[in-house]
């Protein structure tokens, strides 16, 4: 089967084969962390990493994520690189494709990442942007997995605002053949174009997708249930109007009575206790977080591992 992928802009862009192989490299090479097996594959390469957005997560994981494939990362923030100051996107990724492996970016406007793959001639990984979390929906995918010991079948609900979590989580789960079900306050629900991306791909593999206001219907019988915060880096000053509209959203022990008594709880973190998520909840036996959390270290190193050195068989 073939490997061959150029970037990770977005989970829509891979076939269901290519997220499948994700998942098993990153199993492979969990294990091999768990054993203490050094996994050297990218000896010499370098991820330049670049922060609009600031991350606890992101840049600890792909950091660390490096140093163990046995290359090396930078962190480049917006104010240490000319990009910060006006350089255009088309001249910083021609430049830093003469000098690194390999970009990730963690930024605003996805069109950031879409023409720093366009202009530059080496891979680039999206960390995150306004738009979509492809790297996070892996390491999902992963924690899922684990638990449940499949992904096709399953049923997903997610409960909260239409963001760039829950675009990828279409995408991802309609491409593995989970069933989906998002539920979004009027106003709130996903991109458009997510949602007609990810109706086509469970179409192929025979999932559906429910787009709804309700909260109660999204979580009827679901398997997996997930939310997010509900005011996004940069939206702090929409968070009064968002706390009074989102309450009937809120995952809590009520709501997850209605989920399968075995469904499992993943957030991306970082959390609000008391406003998306009780604390009984997050901090309970149904909660994967920390499972979630360590995997986006997995998870990225297989992105890595494929997009940084494709001639690699394992």
């Amino acid at each position: 089967m073939s490997h061959t992928m150029k970037h990770l802009l977005s989970l829509n862009d891979l076939t269901p084969e290519q997220i499948l192989d994700l998942l098993d490299l990153a199993d492979r090479l969990k294990a091999d962390t768990k054993a203490k097996r050094s996994h050297p594959i990218l000896a010499g390469k370098t991820l330049g990493m670049i922060f609009a957005k600031s991350s606890t997560r992101t840049r600890v994981s792909f950091e660390v994520g490096m140093v163990q494939l046995g290359g090396h990362a930078l962190f480049l923030s917006s104010n240490d690189i000319q990009l910060g100051r006006g350089e255009s996107i088309e001249d910083t990724a021609k430049v830093m494709s003469r000098f690194i492996d390999g970009i990730m970016i963690r930024t605003f406007a996805h069109q950031d990442v879409i023409d720093l793959a366009r202009f530059g001639t080496i891979p680039i990984i999206n960390g995150l942007t306004d738009l979509l979390h492809p790297c996070q929906v892996l390491a999902d995918l992963q924690t899922i997995r684990e638990h449940k010991g499949q992904l096709q079948g399953l049923k997903m609900a997610y409960l909260g605002d239409g963001n760039n979590m829950a675009n990828s989580l279409l995408h991802g789960a309609a491409k593995v053949g989970m069933d989906i079900a998002v539920a979004t306050p009027p106003g709130y629900t996903c991109d458009p174009e997510s949602i007609r991306e990810a109706e086509a791909a469970a179409v192929l593999s025979g999932s559906k997708v429910l787009i709804t206001t309700d909260p109660l219907i999204a979580m009827q019988d679901a398997d997996v249930v997930v939310t997010d915060t509900w005011v996004s880096m940069g939206q702090e000053a929409e968070k009064a109007v968002k706390v009074a509209l989102f309450g009937d959203y809120q995952v809590n022990a009520q709501r997850m009575t209605l989920a399968k008594p075995d469904a499992i709880f993943l957030h991306c973190l970082p959390a609000y206790r008391g406003y998306e998520v009780t604390a009984e909840i997050i901090d309970g036996p149904q909660s994967v977080i920390f499972d979630e959390a360590e995997n986006r270290l997995h998870a990225q190193k297989a992105v890595l591992v494929r997009l940084l050195a494709p001639d690699y068989q394992g």
